[in-house]
């Protein structure tokens, strides 16, 4: 096959599954615009939409490693082998009120630990991803090149993204986009010099993870979830 993306067979087979499945939510994100008037009719419309998304790139990630268990938020499919795909559709209070920033997060682990990472934003059809060891990269129709976390350390010249109910004392300027997927990736590529968040699902996270550790960044999971620079501390 003709590789779209830098990187091995298995990751541009993913990602084309990816895109396949992208092109079914953008019309549904048409759908919902129009649902606006009935927030609970919008919400049951992107809970089927999310549910359509594991069935719809199921077939296709079996064709990449057909022994493969598969991990969401609201199945687990367990395999014949040590393989597992991880998928969440990321952002989804977003997409419930037509709010273009939402992503699908996309993640291939052996043996617990992840190998192959994609979150992909459907509307600006931009992609973040990264292989276990060979770095982390963005790719678009207009933009292909390899990301790094920022360098920065001063308070004062921090963004940092925030999903904390805690109250705790923030630091730097203040971001809260309600799309994790998105906010890692963001941290990997330098938007944001580091993610705060109360612990989520291994599904919405675990693309990100690995696209902070092949950034250059750190990631930090206990009672809650911190993904910097590296040159951070929380």
């Amino acid at each position: 096959m003709d590789l779209l993306i830098k990187g091995s067979t298995e990751l541009n087979k993913m990602f084309m599954a990816l895109q396949r499945t992208a092109s079914g939510l953008r019309h549904d994100f048409g759908e919902v615009e129009n649902l606006q008037q009935s927030l609970h009719g919008a919400r049951d419309f992107v809970k089927k939409a999310a549910a359509r998304i594991e069935e719809s790139i199921l077939s296709d990630l079996l064709l990449v490693r057909p022994s493969a268990g598969l991990l969401t938020p609201n199945m687990i499919q367990d395999g014949a082998g040590r393989d597992e795909f991880v998928l969440a559709l990321s952002g989804a209070a977003n997409f419930v009120r037509a709010n273009p920033h939402f992503a699908i997060s996309l993640a291939l682990c052996s043996d617990d630990e992840t190998k192959i990472a994609l979150v992909y934003s459907p509307i600006d059809e931009r992609l973040y991803y990264a292989e276990e060891g060979r770095g982390a990269y963005v790719y678009s129709a207009y933009h292909s090149a390899r990301v790094r976390v920022s360098n920065l350390s001063n308070p004062s010249d921090l963004t940092v993204a925030y999903n904390t109910t805690d109250g705790r004392k923030t630091v730097g300027d203040v971001r809260r986009t309600g799309c994790p997927a998105l906010d890692m990736a963001w941290v990997a590529a330098g938007k944001f010099d580091a993610y705060v968040s109360d612990m989520l699902d291994f599904a919405e996270i675990a693309a990100g993870e690995l696209l902070v550790r092949e950034a250059g960044g750190k990631v930090h999971v206990g009672a809650d979830l911190i993904a910097t620079n590296g040159n951070i501390d929380f």
